[in-house]
């Protein structure tokens, strides 16, 4: 990693966006997926930023993913909907249904949108900020094809499942989580196998769900939790019932694998986003103050020496500021892939 793969967010934007359109995906598509990717990117989430590119292009190029979808609300009354993505690019869908959400609350003091056929959408965090950047709490779930065992448990049952909310607050930054339920993420394996370093204890497991600190050997993730991973088993459940159960499609175990071999057939994955309106519990001001004083105190309790105490999402904002002024370094990987793209699709390769 050097600095001749350094380069901007915004041409990275360019970049991504011409990709989508040059292999025949609306502008809506474009849109939407390089939006999400930006944020894993600008967030320093990178196994969810623009080094999805090159995957999202082969699922559109074999039919996996909908070039033109035509998303469509398919039920729901009051405050709730049912949004078919028509087997859209996973942000697109995510991010039409979290603007309906949103509407929805600013009537009812809350909106929920169920979502049906989509696919991977890349960073679920993406999807609850744009909900407090509107001045709501957002919500999200999604569940994805099985890579974490149960607690105890000796197969892959779950996906790594996340979990989002974001909590506007005034004079700054949202309030903001966005959290696998799974111990690690699978990228880190990938990354301690690269440096040769063994795993910390009790995040991953080999084939017969025994833990294992040896990378090369893992076949599945641990849940949250460690000795206690029977909460985050049960917090993959939530995020289960909710993007699974509750809109009809497959279960983790049911789904497609993301990696193929099979990039034809849709993946018929669920997500779902809430947004709740504060001013439908109480003013304003009233929410705004709340929120103020639990942050500012929260950020100055004592901390352990040579520590410093954050909010949730405090890490992030930092290093999307420092991100947004000096650029970002692509692994060679992706800058290699990026090359060969702009060569394949005739287009300008990222700067």
């Amino acid at each position: 990693m050097t600095d001749q793969h350094r380069t901007s967010l915004h041409e990275l934007d360019r970049f991504c966006r011409a990709a989508f359109l040059a292999v025949g995906a609306d502008q809506a598509t474009a849109d939407a997926a390089t939006r999400a990717m930006l944020h894993g990117t600008r967030f320093g989430v990178d196994s969810h930023g623009v080094r999805l590119l090159p995957h999202y292009i082969r699922a559109l190029e074999g039919g996996r993913l909908n070039r033109n979808p035509a998303l469509k609300t398919v039920g729901g009354f009051g405050a709730v909907e049912v949004l078919d993505a028509d087997n859209a690019q996973g942000a697109l869908g995510a991010y039409r249904g979290m603007e309906r959400a949103v509407v929805l609350a600013g009537q009812f003091g809350l909106g929920a949108v169920a979502i049906r056929n989509n696919s991977h959408f890349g960073p679920a965090g993406a999807y609850a900020l744009a909900a407090a950047e509107a001045g709501f709490i957002g919500i999200t779930f999604c569940n994805s094809d099985s890579f974490v065992r149960l607690h105890d448990g000796a197969s892959r049952f779950h996906g790594t499942n996340p979990i989002a909310v974001a909590v506007p607050c005034a004079g700054g930054d949202p309030w903001f989580l966005d959290m696998a339920t799974s111990s690690i993420p699978y990228n880190r394996v990938l990354l301690y196998r690269s440096l040769g370093q063994e795993l910390p204890d009790a995040v991953a497991s080999d084939s017969a769900g025994q833990d294992v600190t040896d990378p090369h050997i893992v076949d599945m993730l641990a849940p949250l939790g460690g000795a206690f991973g029977f909460k985050g088993a049960a917090l993959g459940g939530v995020a289960e019932i909710f993007s699974a159960v509750l809109t009809g499609m497959k279960l983790s175990f049911d789904i497609l694998n993301m990696d193929g071999p099979d990039f034809e057939t849709p993946r018929q994955m669920g997500a779902f986003v809430l947004a709740l309106n504060p001013e439908a519990f109480l003013e304003r001001s009233a929410f705004d103050a709340g929120m103020r004083r639990y942050v500012d105190t929260l950020r100055n309790s004592p901390a352990r020496e040579g520590a410093k105490v954050m909010a949730p999402g405090d890490r992030e904002w930092d290093v999307a500021r420092g991100r947004a002024e000096s650029g970002v370094v692509l692994d060679p990987i992706t800058a290699q892939e990026f090359a060969a793209l702009a060569d394949r699709l005739g287009i300008a390769t990222v700067a």
